[in-house]
């Protein structure tokens, strides 16, 4: 009988947590540039570890930032479904600029890869770039957003925006609001 796998999976887990861990901690106090070698190092773990679960830096940060992220996607899709596009798509994109500009290094994590793409849908990318399209849909449906505005144009608006206000959460909102009246049409655009 052989025991091994089942104790490699529940070690392989345990490590998987201590990474995310690890990384959550170093990222909060580096950024999204953080040394992965300082990463396995708080973790416990070699190097080779490390990239045995992630593959690359851009899935350690997807990993990391994906909770967060699940809970955007998650409120776009509720404040769909509770407010007029105007509103939804106005309070999801504060909230999301929020999240950026406090969260050191997802700004920058999240954009699109270099030749303007989407990643996949499962990853932070993707998951925000869904909600968004939503949001979107409704509000040029009611006549609300500018026809030539696309999801990745309003995720880029926010990432440029939680980039440019360095962490200060009040001046980004107060950044995406000035922002937001060139895309919202209509009286009072934010």
């Amino acid at each position: 009988m052989n025991t091994a796998g089942p104790a490699r999976r529940a070690d392989s887990r345990r490590n998987r947590a201590r990474l995310l861990e690890a990384a959550e901690a170093v990222i909060e106090q580096d950024g999204a540039q953080a040394s992965l070698e300082a990463i396995a190092r708080r973790a416990g773990v070699g190097s080779a570890t490390l990239h045995r679960h992630f593959p690359s830096r851009q899935a350690l940060l997807n990993a990391v930032f994906h909770e967060g992220v699940e809970r955007l996607s998650r409120r776009a899709q509720e404040l769909a479904e509770t407010q007029t596009p105007r509103d939804a798509i106005t309070t999801w994109l504060e909230e999301l600029t929020t999240y950026t500009s406090t969260t050191r290094g997802v700004a920058a994590a999240l954009m699109a890869d270099p030749d303007g793409g989407v990643a996949v849908e499962g990853s932070c990318h993707g998951l925000l770039h869904g909600a968004a399209a939503r949001l979107v849909a409704d509000a040029a449906e009611a006549g609300v957003l500018r026809d030539d505005v696309t999801p990745l144009d309003l995720i880029t608006l926010a990432n440029a925006l939680s980039l440019a206000s360095d962490g200060d959460a009040e001046t980004a909102r107060r950044l995406l609001h000035l922002a937001l009246g060139g895309v919202l049409l209509g009286a009072g655009s934010a």
